[in-house]
């Protein structure tokens, strides 16, 4: 690769040509993980886990060219584009290309390449995620409420990944034991937070009765949201901003709803009458307390 062309452009010329192709784009996310060349000492970890988020997006058309017949979402377009050229721009700067990170979601990509981990995977991850979430709120603006709705699942789905590994206590309390193996990325329970495919159905555009597809909630997917997740956003919420330095973040979240391109108003969707399994999860798994001391959740 020639030393004059800087991290940055060599991440446009990897990723630039596929933007109009799902597959294009989901076999570029592949030579990623490969490493350049496929050399094997930068052959990187948890392909699975960001296989499994990239292949639902391919399934729902969202990654359609823009002027398909049915056209996919500009705004996953975009969040999509953030992640492939956030690590190919890192990647470019570990095997020596000219230039310094240009985001801090680069720089934790970087981390990354450098020091593999589940923690540093997820960080790298969902930083490139979020940034683009605040990046692009004016597409987001264009999409459906239904849409928005689970463009809100999916943040705190990935933020509860993230703390399962880095924030055990906080994620799943007295049983968090089992937090780290149940966010592994290598492993497959991933993809039950990771792809989505339990919340949303495999289509798009998907119609602006958001309430008929959260009453079709899949029941371990309502049990998860409300059960486990819904008492612990405010915590989850400070500590993703937290943790991926990133303060814009906890302003997702307002007297705990889910607020990215949502009215808090509109908190109906969010507060589902609780069946009796979910109820008795939030009494076995209540939230934990706040602590004031830095680093309470491990």
């Amino acid at each position: 690769m020639p030393s004059q062309v800087s991290a940055a452009q060599f991440a446009r010329e990897q990723v630039g040509p596929a933007l109009d192709s799902p597959d294009a784009r989901r076999a570029v996310l592949r030579r990623l993980y490969k490493g350049p060349h496929g050399r094997e000492r930068l052959r990187l970890p948890y392909r699975r886990a960001a296989s499994a988020f990239m292949d639902w997006q391919v399934r729902r058309g969202l990654l359609r060219p823009l002027d398909a017949a049915t056209p996919g979402s500009t705004w996953w377009r975009a969040v999509n584009q953030r992640l492939l050229s956030d690590g190919w721009e890192a990647l470019g700067l570990c095997v020596g290309m000219p230039g310094e990170p240009t985001t801090p979601s680069v720089a934790a990509a970087v981390e990354f390449i450098r020091a593999p981990s589940p923690r540093t995977w997820y960080r790298a991850h969902n930083l490139s995620v979020v940034s683009a979430y605040l990046e692009h709120r004016e597409l987001a603006e264009t999409e459906s409420r239904t849409e928005r709705f689970f463009m809100n699942v999916v943040l705190l789905r990935v933020l509860y990944a993230h703390a399962l590994v880095s924030a055990p206590r906080l994620a799943l309390g007295w049983l968090r034991p089992a937090a780290p193996f149940l966010g592994d990325p290598r492993l497959g329970m991933t993809g039950i937070f990771l792809s989505i495919s339990r919340v949303l159905p495999d289509r798009y555009p998907l119609g602006d009765d958001v309430e008929t597809y959260v009453a079709r909630e899949h029941g371990f997917g309502r049990l998860l949201d409300h059960g486990v997740i819904t008492p612990r956003l405010d915590l989850l919420y400070d500590w993703s901003a937290r943790t991926l330095a990133e303060p814009r973040l906890a302003g997702l979240l307002q007297g705990g709803i889910p607020v990215y391109n949502w009215p808090a108003q509109d908190a109906e969707p969010w507060q589902p009458q609780p069946s009796v399994l979910v109820r008795a999860v939030r009494r076995g798994l209540p939230a934990p307390r706040r602590s004031p001391v830095a680093g309470p959740w491990h």
